[in-house]
């Protein structure tokens, strides 16, 4: 490739680089928003209700999470996150579970009491009628989480758009040994 081909291509992937950066720098200021609020609604909550009331000694003996953040390869090579919903299942989780046969017909076991296969809400720990703000807290930290992995994505093409840039310049140095 021609040295002016590369230096646009350099252009352009500083403009990607600076868009990147300018939306992870807003992402990072709205998840340091919600999660001061959510915080803020938590404090308002146990207000509300009492400190006693609000607290750990009211969480379930076995938590479940209600989402869950699932790694995967793009087509590009970039890892992505995703929040998904704990009960959804994906295509590697619909596959066989066991890679042996199975004896069809056999002596009845038991059935296991196996937990629900739809988390309970956890704001049912702290009572029938909640207060609003334990409701807006939850929200809020749900907001946090989905822009958590925003932003764990963005950093993720940042790190491709700074090796890439690296990658461009060392192609550029090479092509013309006296320019920058």
């Amino acid at each position: 490739m021609a040295a002016p081909d590369l230096r646009a291509e350099l252009d352009s992937l500083f403009l990607q680089l600076l868009g990147d950066l300018e939306e992870l720098e807003a992402k990072r200021a709205a998840l340091n928003a919600r999660v001061e609020e959510g915080w803020l609604s938590l404090a308002k909550a146990r207000y509300a209700m009492g400190a006693k009331s609000v607290g750990p000694l009211q969480f379930a003996s076995r938590m479940e999470p209600q989402v869950r953040v699932r790694a995967s390869e793009a087509q590009d090579g970039l890892q992505t996150f995703r929040v998904v919903r704990a009960d959804a299942q994906t295509p590697e989780d619909v596959g066989p579970r066991e890679a042996a046969l199975r004896r069809r017909k056999g002596p009845a076991k038991t059935p296991e009491p196996e937990s629900s296969a739809v988390p309970q809400d956890p704001l049912n720990w702290f009572g029938i009628l909640v207060p609003h703000s334990l409701r807006q807290a939850q929200a809020s930290f749900r907001d946090g989480l989905q822009l958590a992995a925003d932003i764990a994505n963005l950093q993720t093409r940042i790190n491709w758009g700074r090796s890439q840039l690296r990658e461009l310049q060392e192609e550029i140095k090479r092509l013309e040994p006296g320019a920058a």
